[in-house]
C-alpha cells in the first residue's frame, strides 16, 4: 500500500485509510477460523479495527460473524458499526452475568480499559484492568484472545537505548501503569491455567489526524503554547499500522501468552517534532523544562521484522496532521497526557 494521498479530506477518507487491509492482514484472517468478538470496541481504535477486520474477510471470501461490545455510552458510536456489518451488544463488561451471557466465539480481542480519570478512581481503573481480564477469561476459557496493554509497562528506559523490548522486566510508573501489569499477569495468569493461547500488544503510541501523541504537539504549537520537554522523547505508530501488526499477530497466540510490542520504528524528539510542525504551520515554537535522559520508550522491532514494516512514516503523518489542523477538521478531544513522568492520569 503506497498510494497515499498528499492530505486526508474528510473522516471518511481517514477511515479508509485506517482500516485498509495489507496482505500480511488478509492472509493471517485466512489463518483465524470462526467467529470474532471485540470487547471495547468503541474506542478509539476499535471502529477502525473492526472494519479492517471486515475488508480482509471480504478479500479473502470469509464469512465470519464480527461482533463489537461496549458500554456505547455514546450511542451515535454504534449505528456506524452496525451500518458496516458489525453486530453489536450494549453492556456493561464488569457486570459478570453480562460477560456469560456474551455469544460463545473461538476468537476475542480484548480492547476494554481505563487510563484516563485513573487518577482519583483507583479502584475503578484496577477493577477494569485487572478484574474484568479474569471474568473474560473464565468466560472465554475455549476461544484463543489477543489483549490490548501498553508499553507504559516497561516504566522509563534511557533515551539513547533502542526502547524496551519484549523480554524486559517490567518496571511500572504509577498505579495505572501498575494496574496495566496486573491486566498482563492476569490474563497470563488464565493462559497457564487454562491452556488458553494469547497475544498481550504492548502499545505505544497509535496516532491519526483526530488525536495522538503527534496531534497533542502539533495543537500546541498552532496554538502558540509553551510545551514542556520534560519527557523528551517518544516513539509513535500510524493507527492504521497497529491496526494491521495486531491483526496479523491472531494466529501467533501461545500459552503462555505471545508478547509483541507494537510501535514505531524511530525514537523522535519532542523538540524536533515540534520545532518541524512550527516550520510547516509558519509558527515558532515556544518551550519549557530540558530533556530528561529516559522516556516511555517501545521497540517495535521483533514484529517489524516477523510481520512487515509500518507503512506510514512519521514525516506523512505529521504532514498529514498539519493539514488536517489548519484545515479546523475534527478532533477527538482526548490528550493523551504522554508528557506525564509521575504515571498520573
Amino acid at each position: 500500500m503506497t498510494d497515499f494521498p498528499a492530505t486526508i479530506d474528510n473522516i471518511e477518507q481517514l477511515d479508509e485509510l485506517l482500516s485498509r487491509p495489507t496482505p500480511q492482514v488478509i492472509q493471517a484472517l485466512q489463518q483465524t477460523a470462526g467467529d470474532l468478538i471485540l470487547l471495547g470496541i468503541a474506542g478509539k481504535m476499535g471502529p477502525t479495527l473492526a472494519r479492517m477486520i471486515l475488508r480482509a474477510d471480504q478479500a479473502a471470501g470469509i464469512h465470519r460473524r464480527v461482533i463489537g461490545v461496549s458500554r456505547f455510552s455514546d450511542e451515535s458510536s454504534r449505528q456506524p458499526l452496525e451500518d458496516l456489518g458489525i453486530e453489536t451488544i450494549k453492556g456493561d463488561l464488569l457486570d459478570a452475568a453480562f460477560i456469560n451471557s456474551l455469544p460463545d466465539v473461538p476468537n476475542v480481542i480484548y480492547m476494554a480499559g481505563m487510563k484516563f480519570g485513573a487518577t482519583g478512581n483507583e479502584s475503578l481503573t484496577w477493577a477494569m484492568n485487572t478484574y474484568l481480564p479474569a471474568l473474560v477469561c473464565n468466560n472465554y476459557q475455549q476461544s484463543r484472545i489477543t489483549a490490548f496493554s501498553t508499553g507504559n509497562i516497561y516504566g522509563l528506559v534511557n533515551a539513547s537505548s533502542q526502547g524496551s523490548v519484549e523480554s524486559d522486566k517490567p518496571n511500572p510508573v504509577g498505579e495505572y501503569a501498575m494496574s496495566c501489569l496486573g491486566r498482563e499477569r492476569m490474563f497470563e495468569h488464565f493462559s497457564r491455567t487454562l491452556n488458553i493461547p494469547m497475544t498481550i500488544i504492548r502499545l505505544n503510541y497509535a496516532t491519526e489526524c483526530r488525536y495522538g501523541v503527534l496531534v497533542d504537539l502539533a495543537l500546541q504549537v498552532y496554538q502558540e503554547q509553551t510545551i514542556d520537554v520534560s519527557m523528551g522523547y517518544v516513539n509513535v505508530i500510524w493507527q492504521g499500522d497497529a491496526n494491521a501488526m495486531t491483526l496479523c499477530s491472531l494466529p501467533d497466540s501461545t500459552s503462555p501468552p505471545f508478547n509483541l510490542n507494537v510501535a514505531g520504528p524511530r525514537i523522535l524528539s519532542v523538540r524536533k517534532i515540534c520545532e518541524q510542525f512550527g516550520t510547516l504551520f509558519g509558527k515558532q515554537p515556544q518551550f519549557t523544562g530540558a530533556e530528561a535522559q529516559d522516556a516511555l520508550l517501545n521497540n517495535g522491532q521483533y514484529g517489524h521484522q516477523r510481520y512487515g514494516a509500518p507503512l506510514v512514516d512519521d514525516d506523512q503523518i505529521i504532514h498529514w496532521i498539519t493539514d488536517w489542523i489548519r484545515n479546523e477538521r475534527p478532533l477527538l478531544g482526548k490528550p493523551t497526557h504522554f508528557e506525564s513522568r509521575s504515571g498520573k492520569f
